[in-house]
């Protein structure tokens, strides 16, 4: 289980920077709920840069044909070059720079943990059919996919992974306790969930839940995280037992 330190007052608010083409995009829904009153609050920061600022000639293109014919666009590696520097030069060059991409490692609970856990992100948001290879080598982007689907952007790529992250810094959620119970975070999906009414339309609470004995109640959550993990990501059971 990782570890979880309580809020340092003293500790550098986690910086996120976002290369965009929209950058009236953010923080969006991170300006809501417990990301928004931690944004308030200097648990972390945000800075955007809108990347057509370093496009070429009047109309700041920052596209172009791609080389070998096709259809599309492709983003420039002098002008993503060109913005990837400047942004570094004012957010800081120790932020690592992530792409999405559906080429990219897969978004998990531990690396939103591993991301968590450093000074931020730097986030490059791609448009058109992509970005220019050679940029991506250049300035050492590390590619992320947040799933098995395209999008129009990696604006709402950028929102998922900051979310992931945003809510495992120190402060941000009241019971740090209620963090190592969901899904992912012991290798399985979270049990089965109830409240009140004890009755509803014909439907009971698993009366274990309801016995004040903790050990039997559970021993019940974790049967039931089992089935549910086996009905619906069995992979997740097999990844378990080669840990």
């Amino acid at each position: 289980m990782p570890h979880r330190p309580e809020h340092d007052a003293t500790r550098q608010a986690w910086r996120a920077s976002i290369l965009t083409l929209f950058p009236e995009m953010f923080p969006g829904p991170l300006g809501l709920s417990l990301a928004g009153q931690a944004l308030d609050a200097g648990l972390w920061s945000l800075a955007t840069h809108q990347i057509r600022e370093h496009g070429l000639g009047r109309h700041r293109a920052v596209d172009d044909t791609p080389a070998g014919g096709g259809a599309g666009m492709v983003m420039r590696a002098d002008v993503v070059g060109a913005a990837v520097d400047s942004a570094r030069s004012q957010d800081g060059a120790d932020l690592p720079l992530i792409y999405f991409s559906p080429r990219g490692t897969p978004l998990t609970q531990s690396l939103a943990h591993e991301l968590a856990e450093g000074p931020g992100v730097m986030l490059l948001a791609g448009r058109f059919e992509g970005l220019d290879q050679r940029v991506i080598e250049a300035r050492g982007m590390r590619e992320i996919s947040i799933g098995d689907y395209i999008l129009s952007g990696g604006e709402l790529a950028a929102m998922v992974l900051l979310d992931a992250c945003i809510r495992l810094l120190p402060g941000v959620v009241g019971s740090a306790d209620s963090l190592t119970h969901e899904s992912f975070e012991t290798g399985l999906l979270e049990h089965a969930l109830y409240t009140k009414p004890r009755e509803w339309e014909g439907r009971s609470i698993p009366e274990v839940l309801l016995s004040g004995d903790h050990k039997k109640i559970a021993a019940w959550q974790e049967t039931d995280s089992l089935r549910i993990t086996s009905e619906r990501r069995p992979d997740l059971l097999e990844a378990r037992k080669r840990r």
